[in-house]
């Protein structure tokens, strides 16, 4: 147990994670379609503010500007020769940012997926995938990034190469899904596949769970799928802020920072170790959150019917897991972290 993560989950019931990245940075200038990762040698200082808004928010851990830093995505930007310049600046500004709050901050590496298709319904071969996902994860390990944060996985394939890229370049590593169609990822995984394919990992997460997807109720259904399982490994709960609506030419996300509030609580009290935010979660979310965090006391495990009522209805009648999950339509949508 010598990292940074590992030991904090030893000594605390709940760790408190960050917000978004993209909708930060936006809110900093990022124009859409441009590559963030790109920011961490050209606009350094906004990264730092973006990591410190996070700590000074109460975050015990915060990812890297790197969700996009694999050849694969940053070679649509030109940019695939750069994979470990950028991964390692961006893992370093994060530690500089740490290492000067006066407590103990993860810094997680994001890795987000590669874009591609994953064989044999696509042309991702296994061994390309774990090349990619190493490449980078080498150049988070140089920036002093303390764990891979591999997030936003869809597929069961691609999940397992950057597993073993974080056996290759011999990092720790967590691991999320989006689950955001009728319960499912993209490719049809669901809550209780996911439970299950960590624990036959050779090389397993220190903590999984769900990020991103349709919205806090809906991720915390999944998060109960993950319990219903009986996993004991910590769980990781990142739920948007609310649901995205198109206002005045811009994507805005409906939570308010009392939305969030109950998440958070919610999240603690179903059992899930490490809470955060994703799309949408600004630095007025966390401080909402840590302070309900710290100072509501803990409840029983929450039913749907607590969640639906505390943070809004299901955006499906099923979460992939249930008799009727055959019925469920199955949309193929690209997401971006």
């Amino acid at each position: 147990m010598t990292d940074a993560l590992s030991r904090l989950l030893a000594s605390r019931d709940w760790l408190m994670a960050d917000g978004a990245t993209g909708t930060n940075l936006f809110n900093m200038g990022l124009s859409s379609g441009d590559a963030p990762e790109l920011w961490n040698t050209d606009q350094p200082d906004n990264i730092r503010a973006l990591y410190r808004g996070a700590v000074e928010a109460g975050s015990d851990i915060f990812l890297t500007n790197t969700f996009g830093g694999n050849a694969s995505r940053l070679k649509l930007h030109g940019a695939q020769g750069r994979v470990r310049e950028l991964n390692r600046v961006g893992a370093a500004l994060g530690r500089e940012i740490a290492d000067a709050s006066g407590r103990t901050v993860v810094v997680a590496g994001s890795v987000g997926p590669t874009g591609e298709i994953m064989a044999p319904m696509g042309s991702l071969t296994h061994e390309l995938a774990v090349e990619i996902f190493h490449e980078q994860a080498e150049g988070l390990k140089e920036g002093g990034a303390d764990v891979l944060w591999v997030e936003t996985i869809s597929a069961p394939e691609e999940y397992k190469a950057a597993a073993e890229a974080a056996a290759r370049a011999n990092m720790p590593w967590c691991g999320t899904m989006s689950f955001d169609t009728a319960g499912r990822t993209m490719m049809g995984v669901t809550s209780a596949d996911l439970a299950t394919l960590v624990e036959k990992l050779p090389n397993p997460p220190i903590a999984f769970g769900a990020n991103c997807g349709v919205g806090a109720s809906d991720l915390m259904r999944t998060v109960l799928g993950f319990f219903a399982q009986g996993t004991e490994r910590p769980v990781i709960a990142k739920g948007n802020a609310g649901i995205p609506k198109y206002k005045d030419g811009a994507i805005v996300y409906d939570g308010t920072p009392e939305l969030m509030a109950e998440y958070a609580v919610l999240a603690r009290d179903a059992g899930v170790r490490i809470i955060g935010g994703c799309c949408g979660t600004m630095p007025e979310h966390l401080r909402a959150m840590r302070a309900a965090l710290e100072s509501r006391p803990k409840g029983p495990r929450p039913t749907l019917d607590d969640i639906s009522s505390r943070l809004g209805g299901f955006s499906s009648a099923s979460d992939g897991t249930g008799e009727d999950a055959g019925s469920a339509r199955r949309e193929r949508r690209g997401r971006r972290g």
